[in-house]
């Protein structure tokens, strides 16, 4: 994926008077200013480390969730924001976890399994539990209107069947959905099967996904790692669904750039932007750290609409793989069309849908 121009003359550097991350400039171009790049992405590593070290608090502690910015596309926001709070076992943040993982929020999506529109609800399923969300005098499952609030509704009806079994409530309800309220009362909570297990796991990652944090994000132990890679490919020759393969001359596209630096740390990401924006939580600007993924967008009120993505090393920069004709460098972050940032987790990571 490409970006627009940037506005830093001669391929991009990083200017005088940027605080602790200063260097005299850096040039790329066929070749790479090693030096240089080498010493300030050594101060950023281990800025990784000392900032890991004073960081305790992480996302949640209890606190009401609500959703990160943009990342439920602007036509259902209102719509989750609103049935997300419909129960205690549900949250915002998780009911656009759920609807993320069953159809990338497409409302004409269609499984193999006959589960139809945005909440992926089965036919027999939706007889039963299909509400009017709307108002407007049909119960239509393709219509968000009618399906988010259903799936909301359903989510709350499982959580009542279960709320007398021991454990978090909101994992029995995500048990339940999987395997049956029967399951979850039998085995007085999540029951023993691996799929429902991953299941509630994947879900309940997926909601540190969608979000706003809360307090402080934890920083992401393979960040050095990951930004040691993109260092390596600075000066790298731009290439559109370039993967750094050999039969591609070693070269990659911005999220392509992305996925391997990640990839070279243990973390499998997806391959395209806007689906690696859902791989952690999401830290605000002034709370940034080296190897969060940085985000940009036409559209910032839609995480779908993201087209471009790069590693941030600090200082209000990034490496990234710009567009067509460029090479491998540094960028600045603060631009009009910036979306927002990722804290890359293993289990976010883990928990992307692969088909959406």
């Amino acid at each position: 994926m490409g970006r627009r121009a940037s506005t830093l003359s001669g391929g991009g550097g990083l200017p005088d008077g940027e605080g602790w991350l200063t260097v005299r400039k850096v040039w790329v171009g066929a070749t790479v200013a090693v030096g240089s790049a080498l010493a300030v992405v050594m101060l950023l590593v281990v800025g990784v480390y000392v900032v890991a070290g004073n960081l305790v608090n992480g996302v949640g502690g209890g606190a009401a969730k609500t959703l990160a910015k943009g990342s439920v596309p602007a036509a259902y926001q209102q719509l989750v924001s609103r049935w997300g709070n419909l129960c205690p076992a549900i949250n915002p943040a998780l009911l656009a976890a759920q609807l993320y993982q069953e159809s990338g929020f497409n409302p004409r999506a269609q499984s193999h399994a006959a589960a139809q529109g945005i909440a992926q609800f089965i036919p027999g399923t939706w007889a039963a539990h299909g509400i009017d969300g709307d108002g407007d005098g049909d119960r239509d499952v393709w219509d968000p209107a009618d399906a988010i609030p259903s799936a909301a509704t359903y989510d709350c009806t499982l959580a009542s069947y279960v709320k007398d079994v021991g454990g978090d409530l909101t994992e029995n309800m995500l048990a339940s959905y999987n395997a049956g309220a029967y399951a979850v009362i039998k085995y007085g909570g999540v029951p023993p099967y691996k799929e429902t297990q991953n299941y509630v796991k994947r879900i309940r990652a997926l909601e540190e996904s969608f979000a706003a944090p809360v307090g402080r994000v934890d920083p992401s132990r393979q960040a050095a790692g990951a930004i040691a890679f993109a260092q390596k490919k600075l000066g790298t020759p731009y290439l559109w669904g370039g993967n750094g393969t050999a039969d591609q001359g070693g070269r990659f596209d911005c999220s392509g750039l992305t996925k391997a630096a990640y990839e070279s740390v243990g973390i499998t990401l997806p391959r395209v932007a806007n689906d690696q924006y859902n791989a952690g939580p999401h830290p605000d600007r002034d709370e940034l750290l080296p190897g969060d993924l940085v985000f940009f967008s036409d559209d910032l009120t839609d995480s779908r609409a993201i087209r471009h993505v790069g590693i941030y090393v600090g200082g209000g920069y990034m490496i990234d793989a710009p567009r067509t004709g460029a090479v491998i460098r540094f960028d600045p972050i603060d631009t009009p069309d910036y979306f927002g940032a990722t804290r890359v987790t293993e289990d976010g990571a883990k928990a992307l849908p692969t088909t959406v």
